[in-house]
């Protein structure tokens, strides 16, 4: 262990001896401390004035804030934190991974961070239950697994959302969709189309839907379920957030996506948004969809839009044993639009598809496509490429009812 390292595990150790948890500490009294500390202990030893101000951040980023990862989560430019244990971190910029050169001083302290975040979101993660979702304060998504699960753990991931939500005017500069498009899928929002967004990992499926959100009219009562808060529509004053819990130690049942869009049908929902649907909650949002809650919003996993029509008639079978035509219509009906995103080989996210459910045909669900991106080439690692229209609108019934057809 060098000298710099020696004397901050020196100070660090003291400064917490000399720390009442017994009672609220502010972080002026603690950075007054580590001050007060920092200065007596370079009485004792020459400490470099630059060492005086990298100890003084660390320590109190250590005793208060989430340790070496503070930095990263206070970086704009970083979207996504991978850590593979206390010696691998690897960090998301600009769509592009980096391993960090920085790492935890041992697992322990990786363990205590992990304990720090899942607790201020009263959830509990150890042995027996090694799997937790959580969120920072600043909104940003965790998943945390733990040994024994995690052979080379513990593994911490943190997804990090901007401190301003993207909206569709972003996507358009961004080139992830056209004005046409968006004035297009407004108008659907508008007159309450139930719209389905999919797409694989990191394809910007929850942006998605935060910016399509926003298109809700403000005098609609909005209902969010989701596994660990994310979403933030703007201006909707009767707007009910709902976020599911896990089981504890405390004898607490466990509250799931299920229970919450259930619970969501009494509380008199204009427009029932489920952050992202994975099991058997699939069939009670597609009842919802088709007994009145027009205007319903979710995502899920998929690598096409045909693959989530397979994925979500898979998902309802994990609820309940229906035959499959009868799926296959609660689907057909309860969805009015399917949007797909992806991540291109650059990196880059787009809309890459717009489909309307069209009616049934022996006995499969049918896509009529309405947009659709086309490749046109690549240059300087960048690809080009158009988003046109490709068809007609076949239901225009709820856009007659609301004025705008």
């Amino acid at each position: 262990m060098d000298t710099y390292a020696k004397v901050k595990e020196q100070l660090y150790e003291d400064i917490r001896s000399r720390i009442d948890f017994s009672r609220e500490v502010s972080d002026d009294e603690v950075e007054e401390l580590i001050d007060e500390l920092i200065i007596r202990k370079s009485k004792t030893g020459y400490i470099k004035i630059s060492d005086r101000v990298k100890l003084r951040t660390e320590i109190f980023y250590s005793i208060r804030k989430l340790d070496i990862l503070q930095e990263l989560v206070d970086d704009n430019t970083v979207t996504e934190i991978m850590i593979n244990g206390p010696d691998n971190i690897f960090i998301e910029k600009e769509g592009r991974l980096f391993k960090w050169d920085r790492s935890f001083e041992s697992a322990a302290k990786l363990l205590d961070v992990i304990q720090q975040i899942v607790a201020k979101c009263n959830r509990v993660v150890n042995e027996s239950s090694p799997i937790v979702d959580a969120r920072l304060q600043n909104g940003s998504r965790v998943n945390v697994v733990l040994n024994p699960v995690a052979l080379n753990g513990p593994i911490l991931t943190i997804r990090r959302f901007p401190e301003h939500p993207i909206t569709m005017d972003d996507l358009i500069s961004f080139g992830a969709i056209t004005k046409e498009a968006v004035d297009f899928l407004q108008k659907l929002v508008v007159c309450g189309y139930n719209i389905f967004i999919s797409g694989g990992t990191g394809s910007g499926k929850t942006t998605f839907l935060n910016a399509l959100s926003n298109f809700i009219p403000k005098d609609e009562r909005v209902i969010t379920i989701e596994d660990s808060a994310e979403l933030q529509i703007l201006g909707v004053e009767n707007l009910v957030r709902l976020e599911t819990r896990n089981a504890n130690v405390e004898g607490c049942d466990p509250v799931t996506i299920r229970d919450l869009i259930k619970s969501s049908l009494r509380m008199r929902p204009d427009r029932i948004i489920v952050g992202e649907v994975r099991g058997g909650e699939a069939l009670d949002l597609l009842s919802a969809m088709n007994t009145g809650h027009d205007g319903s919003l979710s995502t899920g996993h998929a690598n096409s839009a045909r693959d989530m029509m397979a994925r979500l008639e898979t998902m309802v079978l994990m609820g309940i044993e229906l035959p499959l035509d009868a799926i296959r219509r609660q689907i057909s009906s309860g969805i009015d639009i399917l949007v797909h995103l992806g991540r291109l080989r650059d990196k880059s996210r787009r809309v890459l598809q717009i489909c309307e459910m069209d009616e049934m045909k022996d006995g499969q669900i049918q896509l009529h496509t309405l947009y659709t991106f086309k490749e046109e080439g690549e240059s300087n690692g960048k690809i080009h490429g158009s988003f046109t229209k490709v068809g007609e609108l076949k239901n225009t019934e709820k856009l007659k009812r609301g004025g705008l057809a």
